[in-house]
């Protein structure tokens, strides 16, 4: 605002009859700025949902809003004359942003894929695998392989933990649903016990870190991770030729998307009257 070319007169008449609704304004162009940044956090968490609409145990996230700070102008309860009260206090709100972005670890649906290597977690729980740099990993994505040295890993090269390692001329292996897992060799008549496979179970999983390729990380707020045996004490079970699909509906995701772009559009809005407001105010002579 430029108030520079005022006369007294009109600058009088501004500050002593407007100047709590020209707050008021300035206000409302604040409060709408920080609806439109936070649906433009909501529109990037629901497009990078839509984006992993393919990827392998991919949980969902939500965007979660909370209000700002209330500006109180006058309390609920406070006198309004010598002998009553006001029965209904007046705040003023300075908008919204996001609080969170929460996962939702509900169940995939199970693909078929008869890859014996291939594990889904039919349940609570997550798969161990090791970095090259030693650290432990964590992920629902189950979609396993051998490498040149018999050792079973993910796509990425990660080894499953503990580790396993397939003996030569191996014609099937079986993993049962407790995790434990056999290899059947050419011929020998006894399968050979190869250990098992742990599920990882955490306080709360929402806490657990994304780092990418599918992998998560233990934080603060998971807990410290807690192994388990497969179908025991809350981890679900281990279900082999299976591999879990993204938990991302494109019906919901696509309504989240239009009542974003929707109020979006209405706090810009908001911002072009309360500005219109203001160059009105401005232009008083």
């Amino acid at each position: 605002m430029k108030f520079q070319n005022f006369n007294i007169f009109s600058l009088l008449v501004v500050i002593t009859l407007l100047p709590s609704s020209t707050l008021a304004q300035m206000r409302a162009l604040h409060t709408a700025a920080t609806g439109m940044a936070a649906q433009e956090t909501n529109v990037n968490t629901i497009s990078n949902n839509i984006a992993n609409l393919g990827t392998t145990a991919y949980k969902k996230r939500r965007a979660e809003f909370e209000s700002l700070l209330y500006e109180t102008i006058q309390e609920a309860g406070a006198r309004s004359s010598g002998d009553s009260q006001y029965s209904v206090g007046l705040q003023i709100g300075s908008g919204s942003k996001i609080s969170s972005v929460r996962k939702n670890f509900t169940q995939g649906s199970p693909q078929v894929t008869n890859n014996p290597f291939d594990l889904m977690i039919n349940g609570d729980g997550f798969f161990g695998v090791m970095h090259p740099s030693n650290q432990i990993y964590y992920t629902r994505d189950g979609s396993f392989n051998v490498d040149n040295q018999g050792q079973i890993v993910n796509s990425n090269g990660n080894k499953l933990m503990p580790v396993v390692v397939v003996p030569p001329n191996t014609i099937n292996v079986s993993i049962s649903e407790n995790g434990q897992i056999e290899a059947y060799i050419r011929n020998q008549t006894e399968p050979v016990n190869l250990g098992q496979i742990p599920v990882y179970t955490f306080v709360n999983p929402v806490g657990l870190k994304s780092i990418g390729k599918n992998l998560l990380e233990p934080s603060q707020s998971s807990g410290a991770p807690i192994s388990n045996i497969a179908g025991e004490s809350n981890a679900g079970i281990i279900q082999q030729g299976f591999l879990e699909a993204s938990n991302v509906s494109v019906m919901n995701e696509m309504t989240g998307l239009i009542k974003a772009q929707r109020s979006y559009e209405m706090n810009s809005k908001v911002m072009r009257i309360a500005d219109e407001m203001l160059q009105t105010i401005n232009n008083i002579r």
